[in-house]
C-alpha cells in the first residue's frame, strides 16, 4: 500500500508491486508490467529477499495478494484471489512475522475488514500522503493480527494480547464463502456467480474473491442471507455460523485498562482509545487503549479530581480533557496519564458537567445539564465564561460539538438546537426547531457545516451551517436506530449512531450508569445505525449487531476507519473493524484543517 493518494473506496490508485525485475525468483506479467511469484502444485511459493525491495524510504505497510491457481475441481480458477497482510516493512525488513505464512480464506477475510477503510478492490488500497493517512494505515495492518494467525491461517477466538473476544465462527463462514468460488470450475461456476451479484460495489461485480471480501466488508448489511447460503456445514474452516447472521460486521470486544461503567470515548492522533469511566457516580478513573486493543492504562488513569467522568475531548497537544459530573469540575491529563489538574479545575458555572468538546485555540467548552448553561475554559484550566453563558435556548443542554467557523452547537433535552459564538454569546436566531428534532443527546457536524443530531425519541435530525432544518417532519428514521445516545461523522460523511437499552425514569430524566439520562423505561436494543449523507439508512432495519453489545454509550469512529462503542454494563468496547471511512483524529485537529467528515 505505498504512496497513498485517495482513500476509501474507489476511485483508489493502484497499490504498487514490490517484486523487482531482477528478483531469482520473479516473472514479468507483460499485461499490468508487474513482476510476480508462482505457485508449486501444492500452492506453495518463496518470495525471497532479492525479490522485492520496501520501505526503502519511509516505511510500507505490505499485503500479499495472489491470483488463480487450480483447486483440483475443473482447472485453474481465474476468479480465486486470496490476500495476506505482512504490515509495515522498513528497509526490507518485517518484525514479528512467522517463518512461513499459510494464505488462506480466513487470512483473505482478515485483510479485507482490517484494510477496508483504505481499499477500493484487491489491488488499489491506498490513503493521502498525510500522516495521519500514514498512521492510520498502519494501524489498520495491525489490526489483522487480531483477526487471524499468519502461520496456521486460522481465525483467532482471542486477541493476541489476551484481551479480546473474536467472533471466530463468523470469519470462519464468511472464509467458507469465498472458499465455495475458489473450490469451484472457475468464475463461471454456480458458486462464484452468485458471490460475485450478491457482493457488488454498487453497481460493480468483484471478478475475484478477494476483492468480493472486501465489497462485504464495505456493505455489511447486504444480501447477508444470500451470501451464508453459499456456506456449509461441511465447509473447510470450523466451527462456522449454523444460521445466517443479522449482518457481516466483525465486531470484537475489549475489556481491561480499568474500564468501569465506561462512557465516553476519545481517540487521539496515534490512533488510541481513551475512555471516561463513569462509575456509576463513583468512578475516578480512565483508561486508554491502543489502536488494537491493548490496555495501556493498567487499572486506569487516576487523579485530576476525577469523579465520575463524563464527557471526554482531547486538544491538539494531545491532552485529555474530562467533564466530571459529580464534583462540577474538569480534569485534564497528558498523552501519558499523568494528572495535569490537580484537584480539578473549577469555577466558570460548571454545574453537572456533561459534554464537552475543544476550539481550535484550546478553549474548553461543557454544557452544563442542571445550569442549564455553557462554560469556557483556556486551554491552562482557567476559567473564562464568569457563571456561565445563559440564553440561546439553553434548556437541558447535554451534546455540544465546535464547527470550522468556531461556533459552538448545542443539543437540549427539548425541542432546540442552541449556537454560540466563540466569545459565549447566542447567535441571533438561536434556538433553531424543526426537523422534528426531539430530546438530542449528542451532535456532530459534518464536511458541509451540516449539524446532526441523536434524538432519543428514536430518530435522527439534521440542521444545515445556519440552523435551517433539513431533516424531514419526522426526522431520518430506518436502519434500525433505536433511541440513538451518542453520534460520529465517518469520512465520506456517513453518519454512525450508538443505540440504547433500557433506562428508569424514576420521575422525572435521571442518570444511569455511563452517564446518559434517562427519559423512560422501555427497552431497546443495543446496536449501531449507519446512515448516508443524505440521511438515507445505510444499515439494515435491524441495525449491526455484535455479541458484545450490552448497554452502548459513545461511539467514535478512528483513523484506520474502526468503528467503537463502549459498553456500560460489560465494562467493555467493541470495535467494529473496518466499518467506516478513515477520519481525521483527533476531532479538534479535523476542525482545525477543515476536515470534519473527510478522510485523513
Amino acid at each position: 500500500m505505498p504512496s497513498p493518494t485517495s482513500g476509501y473506496g474507489p476511485p483508489t490508485p493502484a497499490s504498487t508491486s514490490l517484486l523487482l525485475s531482477t528478483g531469482p525468483d520473479t516473472i514479468l506479467n507483460p499485461t499490468t508490467g508487474n513482476y510476480y511469484v508462482t505457485t508449486n502444485a501444492t500452492g506453495g511459493f518463496t518470495i525471497g529477499v532479492g525479490d522485492y525491495a520496501c520501505g526503502t524510504g519511509s516505511p510500507q505497510q505490505v499485503y500479499l495478494y495472489a491470483i488463480g491457481g487450480n483447486p483440483q475441481v475443473g482447472g485453474d480458477n481465474a476468479a480465486a484471489g486470496l490476500m495476506a497482510v505482512l504490515g509495515q516493512c522498513t528497509a526490507n525488513t518485517f518484525s514479528g512475522l512467522p517463518a512461513s505464512i499459510q494464505m488462506d480464506e480466513v487470512t483473505t477475510v482478515a485483510a479485507a475488514y482490517a484494510l477496508a477503510g483504505y481499499a477500493g478492490d484487491a489491488t488499489h488500497m491506498s490513503g493521502s500522503n498525510s500522516a495521519l493517512a500514514a498512521q492510520g494505515m498502519k494501524n489498520a495492518a495491525l489490526s489483522a493480527a487480531n483477526l487471524a494467525d499468519l502461520g496456521t491461517g486460522f481465525a483467532l477466538t482471542a486477541t493476541p494480547n489476551g484481551n479480546g473476544s473474536v467472533p471466530q465462527s463468523e470469519i470462519n463462514t464468511l472464509a467458507n464463502i469465498l472458499a465455495s468460488c475458489i473450490n469451484s470450475s472457475g468464475p463461471g461456476s454456480s458458486a462464484c456467480t452468485t458471490l460475485f451479484s450478491d457482493a457488488m460495489n454498487g453497481s460493480t461485480a468483484p471478478i475475484d474473491t478477494a476483492t468480493a471480501a472486501i465489497n462485504i466488508a464495505h456493505n455489511p448489511g447486504v444480501n447477508v442471507a444470500a451470501l451464508w447460503s453459499l456456506s456449509s456445514a461441511t465447509a473447510p474452516f470450523q466451527p462456522s455460523l449454523s444460521s445466517a447472521p443479522n449482518d457481516w460486521t466483525i465486531g470484537v470486544t475489549y475489556t481491561g485498562g480499568g474500564m468501569t461503567d465506561s462512557g465516553g470515548l476519545a481517540v487521539d492522533g496515534s490512533g488510541d482509545i481513551w475512555v471516561a469511566n463513569f462509575g456509576n457516580y463513583h468512578g475516578v478513573s480512565i483508561s486508554e487503549l491502543n489502536p488494537v486493543g491493548t490496555p495501556l492504562s493498567g487499572s486506569g488513569f487516576t487523579g485530576g479530581g476525577l469523579d465520575s467522568p463524563d464527557g471526554i475531548a482531547i486538544d491538539a497537544s494531545g491532552n485529555v480533557w474530562l467533564a466530571n459530573f459529580s464534583n462540577n469540575s474538569l480534569s485534564k491529563f497528558s498523552s501519558l496519564g499523568v494528572a495535569l489538574s490537580g484537584s480539578g479545575y473549577t469555577g466558570g458555572g460548571l454545574n453537572d458537567p456533561s459534554a464537552l468538546a475543544i476550539d481550535t485555540s484550546g478553549n474548553v467548552w461543557v454544557t452544563n445539564f442542571n445550569g442549564p448553561s455553557l462554560s469556557k475554559f483556556s486551554s491552562l484550566g482557567v476559567a473564562l465564561s464568569g457563571s456561565g453563558y445563559t440564553g440561546g435556548g439553553l434548556s437541558g443542554p447535554y451534546g455540544v460539538a465546535v464547527s470550522t467557523s468556531g461556533d459552538v452547537w448545542i443539543a437540549n433535552l427539548g425541542t432546540v438546537l442552541s449556537r454560540f459564538d466563540s466569545s459565549g454569546s447566542p447567535v441571533a436566531g438561536s434556538p433553531y426547531s424543526g426537523g422534528d428534532i426531539d430530546d438530542p443527546l449528542a451532535v456532530a457536524i459534518d464536511a458541509s457545516g451540516n449539524i446532526w443530531l441523536a434524538d432519543y425519541t428514536p430518530w435522527i435530525s439534521e440542521f444545515s451551517s445556519s440552523g435551517i432544518a433539513r431533516s424531514p417532519s419526522n426526522g431520518y428514521t430506518g436502519g434500525g436506530v433505536d433511541h440513538p445516545g451518542s453520534i460520529a461523522i465517518d469520512g465520506v460523511g456517513n453518519v454512525w449512531l450508538s443505540n440504547a437499552n433500557s433506562y428508569t425514569s424514576g420521575g422525572g430524566i435521571v442518570r444511569t450508569p455511563g452517564s446518559r439520562p434517562a427519559l423512560d423505561g422501555t427497552t431497546y436494543s443495543d446496536s449501531v445505525t449507519e446512515f448516508d449523507s443524505s440521511g438515507n439508512p445505510v444499515s439494515p432495519s435491524t441495525a449491526y449487531l455484535s455479541a458484545g453489545f450490552n448497554d452502548l454509550g459513545d461511539i467514535v469512529v478512528d483513523g484506520s476507519g474502526n468503528v467503537w462503542v463502549s459498553d456500560i454494563n460489560t465494562n467493555s468496547l467493541t470495535e467494529l473493524v473496518g466499518a467506516a471511512a478513515p477520519v481525521v483524529t483527533p476531532l479538534v485537529t479535523a476542525v482545525a484543517n477543515h476536515q470534519l467528515g473527510t478522510r485523513p
